[in-house]
């Protein structure tokens, strides 16, 4: 399973969020962390960019937000008690990577 992070550059979430996915994926050798900055509209258009930072597993974005515009922006993810942060729970994540969190 290949898991890329796109991020714009100075994204406050990406660090947080990148500890998390590390620790999850502890000792799974099926499956690659990898980011990608994402520095222009055009890549973001290109890239299907919702915001920063978007995970994509295999090539698809687990958490997808249908309203969401493409662009040069910060993302956020329900934190499941109602409120926003900006990165999924690791829960979330785990579910998303069929792991146990």
């Amino acid at each position: 399973m290949k898991v890329n992070v796109l991020h714009v550059d100075g994204c406050p979430s990406l660090d947080p969020l990148m500890e998390v996915l590390h620790d999850l994926v502890a000792g799974r050798g099926d499956i690659t962390l990898s980011t990608t900055l994402v520095s222009s509209t055009q890549d973001a258009l290109r890239l299907g960019f919702h915001g920063s930072p978007t995970i994509l597993i295999d090539g698809s974005d687990p958490f997808p937000w249908r309203d969401r515009k493409i662009g040069l922006s910060c993302r956020i993810y329900p934190d499941g008690a109602g409120r926003m942060a900006g990165y999924p729970m690791r829960e979330m994540l785990a579910e998303a990577l069929r792991i146990s969190p």
